[in-house]
């Protein structure tokens, strides 16, 4: 089975960013980085993916939006990430 493609929105120093990404890393998950901080883009398509969400982090595994740094964080205290990134 393959691995879900992990997406997350960034900022540059954005602390909520850096502990979700060392979240991520030290679950060993590979993902893509999309620096927002000078809009563009990719801040156009995390809006068009979140249309609610105004802050970053966004991550996204797969399909499913999990939301920010405390949302995944969430997941990972409730045992549930794991079983995401294996989707």
């Amino acid at each position: 089975m393959t691995a879900p493609t992990i997406d997350i929105y960034t900022k540059f120093a954005c602390p909520f960013c850096v502990r979700a990404k060392h979240l991520l890393d030290k679950k060993g998950a590979t993902y893509n980085e999309y620096d927002i901080t000078m809009g563009g883009e990719k801040r156009d398509e995390m809006i068009a993916r979140a249309p609610h969400a105004r802050t970053v982090p966004q991550i996204f595994i797969g399909e499913t939006h999990v939301g920010g740094s405390d949302d995944l964080a969430a997941l990972e205290a409730k045992g549930e990430l794991d079983a995401l990134l294996a989707t």
